[in-house]
């Protein structure tokens, strides 16, 4: 089987006058940074037929620029994988980039591509970090070797990408030499050597391995391996001491601790230094005081009306509550939550988490790459539901999704929680991470054992540990903020509405008198959360929102504070999951979810109130 390019066009529904060129990399070799630089702000997203897998493409000069996901070879083990191959053998002109520190990693997918004889250009990216590491590449050697262009780039800089430029406008796209004896192996099974005798050889339209395909995997490995030796010297003292330090981190006796101290400073940086002292000025003193008492002034004059004076600028109001809490609470929260995750993930410190809990994962039907949707679900849920699709197997994404809509609070509420649960002191603190843990871990076993099918392995790549670039961290969290605060602004808007016409109806009123029972009798707090478990519905954030301006005892904080971050995913969560899984399995999740956080904010109101 081989695909024309026409038909992975008209799939990604990329113009039919414009030649594709295919960006292909193994994954974290800053692929995605190269892309935006030859791109710019022209870029497009289309989902792959048939897989769960995004395309981003843009375009440059007469070219269109197709990104694809990060592999380790052309093969079909996954959606990732399955992307990229049908993209690669339906193009010709192929820039792989490859990350210049591991180059004995990735020229293996280089060398492959040139083996099916496409048109190359290899980007040597992060040439910066090999500075750093002494290490030396003969770039005209490595280029003489593979018989294509190289150019050496730093992407997150702009180093080398006018060379890019320069190179894909001059047509420098070449057929490199193909790996030696291949052929003869080819020959020795009676194929004439061909690319489309290659791509059945190497079996890459299954996910079974051939005795033929390891020979010439090994083959392949054998000169990769040999070129490596030949084009690279290096500094084993500093390459040595990174080494040791990445141990450290993944070490259960070491690793442990440094993630427990990083988790406490991404606490104090969020609950204490933003959630309490930033947000007690941006939300109370400039909001609260300042542009309340100004807006409510201007409304006053102009209207008249009762009720619309209430939606405009009540307790509720589309003019009063909604810019507070979504200015001066979210906006700050979102941001810092953000900036912290930017610093961690261009650090290089995120990978080596997945690896430290890799171990404990098993437990729960789960590998360590499960961690990054997980970690990203404290920025948001609904990205990180989307975010499943790297997971190998259908159970895995299954299990994380009920995981993050149940256990799993988002930046904003995180924040919230943090500001709320820092004022009652640290014991609550250390009671509340024991209560969500041990729920996680209990359900995360439980769907474990009701889950058919088998989990995968971790596979991940550990990238270089570097100091975080300040350019990078700030245009991360500032693209990331963007994007949360965008999607999350007409949701908040309905939701203030809704509110509001609820509020000036007096349905709320009734919606309270009618949960009574349960809120004040089985949960023992006062009937004005109500409200806030009907704003959880909508977004879990505005709702912990809604618990700064109730009056409550600590424990009745304590209890409200469990209760609505195991309480059901919001609006747009529910959305995705129904999307990624169906209907029926997200209602599965909401329900369930439901009725765990009633039945341990139950459990806790009868133990401490």
């Amino acid at each position: 089987m081989h695909l024309n390019c026409h038909c992975v066009q008209e799939m990604l529904n990329i113009p039919d006058n414009k030649e594709v060129i295919a960006l292909v990399g193994n994954p974290n070799v800053g692929k995605s940074v190269i892309f935006n630089k030859l791109t710019g702000r022209y870029v497009e997203v289309s989902n792959y037929p048939g897989t769960t897998v995004d395309v981003n493409y843009g375009f440059y000069k007469d070219y269109v620029i197709v990104d694809t996901p990060g592999v380790y070879g052309i093969s079909s083990f996954n959606d990732e994988e399955i992307v990229t191959r049908d993209i690669v053998l339906s193009t010709q002109k192929i820039i792989n980039v490859v990350d210049s520190v591991h180059l004995d990693r990735d020229l293996f997918l280089t060398q492959q591509l040139i083996d099916y004889q496409k048109e190359v250009i290899v980007v040597l990216n992060m040439v910066d970090e090999v500075e750093k590491n002494n290490i030396k590449i003969d770039i005209e050697k490595l280029k003489e070797i593979l018989g294509v262009e190289v150019i050496a780039t730093s992407a997150s800089k702009g180093l080398g990408i006018d060379k890019l430029k320069e190179a894909i406008d001059k047509n420098l796209f070449k057929k490199g030499r193909i790996t030696p004896n291949l052929e003869k192996i080819l020959e020795s099974e009676g194929k004439k050597f061909s690319c489309e005798t290659l791509v059945e050889a190497e079996n890459v339209f299954s996910s079974s391995v051939s005795e033929l395909q390891e020979k010439i995997y090994a083959l392949r490995r054998t000169y990769v391996d040999e070129i490596f030796n030949k084009t690279v010297k290096f500094d084993t003292k500093k390459l040595e001491f990174k080494n040791k330090l990445s141990q450290v981190l993944i070490n259960p006796l070491t690793g442990i601790p440094i993630l427990f101290a990083t988790l406490y400073i991404m606490y104090y940086f969020m609950g204490v230094l933003v959630a309490q002292r930033l947000v007690d000025f941006t939300m109370n003193t400039v909001m609260g005081e300042y542009y309340l008492g100004f807006i409510k002034g201007i409304v006053e004059k102009f209207v008249s009306n009762a009720f619309l004076e209430k939606i405009i600028v009540g307790n509720y109001g589309i003019l009063s509550m909604f810019p507070i809490i979504f200015l001066g609470l979210l906006f700050p929260l979102v941001v810092a939550f953000h900036l912290f995750m930017s610093i961690l993930e261009d650090s290089g410190y995120l990978p080596r988490i997945a690896a430290l809990v890799d171990r404990v994962f098993n437990k729960i039907g789960l590998n360590g790459r499960a961690i990054i949707p997980i970690i990203l679900g404290f920025g948001c849920v609904t990205m990180a539901t989307m975010t499943t699709r790297i997971l190998g197997a259908k159970r895995e994404r299954l299990i994380t999704m009920f995981l993050l809509g149940l256990t799993i609070p988002c930046s904003a509420q995180l924040g919230i929680i943090s500001g709320l649960i820092s004022r009652l002191g640290f014991w609550y603190l250390v009671a509340y991470i024991l209560i969500i843990g041990f729920i996680f871990g209990l359900v995360g076993r439980i769907l474990n054992k009701i889950i058919k099918g088998e989990s995968t392995s971790l596979l991940i790549d550990l990238p270089t540990l570097r100091i975080p670039q300040p350019s990078n961290v700030l245009k991360k969290t500032y693209y990331k903020s963007k994007g949360f605060l965008v999607e999350a602004f007409p949701i908040f808007v309905a939701a203030t509405l809704v509110l509001g016409f609820l509020d000036a109806t007096n349905f709320l009123h009734a919606i309270e008198n009618f949960a009574q029972p349960l809120i004040t009798g089985f949960l023992k707090l006062p009937k004005q959360i109500t409200e806030v478990f009907i704003l959880s519905i909508i977004r879990r954030d505005y709702g912990a929102a809604g618990l700064v301006t109730i009056p409550t005892t600590k424990g009745q904080m304590f209890v409200a504070l469990v209760t609505t971050t195991l309480f059901v995913p919001c609006i747009t969560s529910f959305a995705m999951m129904t999307k990624e899984n169906g209907l029926k399995y997200s209602v599965f999740v909401w329900i369930s979810s439901a009725v765990i956080a009633i039945l341990v904010g139950g459990i806790l109101a009868n133990i401490m109130l």
